[in-house]
């Protein structure tokens, strides 16, 4: 293989490819995960999930694909297998579990969170520690999506009325006072 010389050490760029196994771990983990669950939800947010659903795997599988392609551009390998990704991810599998849709809303709002909080930590890395301000570029990107889809996810957990000054009503109290 033709040498690198885009600025990095090896270290550096072997230690931003070992992150990006990670997200990328992360991010195929979470797309089987929402994929599953796109296929699992009954209910009256059936349609309302599934189509939502249909658009994060879809984003998703862009996702994997572009951080496979990072760490090529590293001169890297990304993982590519499950038994590999298995092994680096964060998140945790919920294998032979099917939740009510809320169950799921939940556990994909986890997940997201989760690899938003990597990603940050991440970013961090490789500006600060690395010196690969492109990567650092390239996971805020990443970031903000999955900051948007637990919002998305957030939001419809929530499912309060707002005033229409959009503040949230006041809780309210039971027979005691409380």
């Amino acid at each position: 293989m033709q040498p690198l010389n885009i600025g990095l050490t090896d270290t550096q760029r072997q230690s931003v490819i070992d992150l990006l196994n990670c997200d990328l771990a992360d991010s195929y983990l979470l797309l089987v995960k929402t994929k599953k669950y796109h296929w699992d939800v009954v209910g009256p947010q059936f349609m309302t999930l599934h189509k939502l659903w249909q658009e994060h795997y879809e984003a998703l599988t862009i996702n994997v694909d572009v951080i496979a392609e990072r760490i090529r551009t590293l001169g890297g390998y990304p993982v590519g297998t499950m038994e590999g990704f298995l092994k680096i991810c964060s998140l945790k599998e919920h294998a032979g579990k099917v939740p009510t849709a809320t169950g799921m809303v939940s556990n994909l709002l986890s997940d997201h969170e989760q690899i938003v909080r990597n990603l940050r930590d991440h970013i961090d890395k490789c500006t600060e520690k690395f010196k690969d301000n492109g990567t650092a570029d390239f996971l805020t990107g990443l970031m903000e999506q999955h900051e948007q889809i637990a919002w998305m996810l957030r939001s419809f957990i929530e499912g309060e009325a707002l005033a229409p000054d959009g503040a949230k009503p006041e809780p309210k109290k039971n027979a005691v006072g409380v």
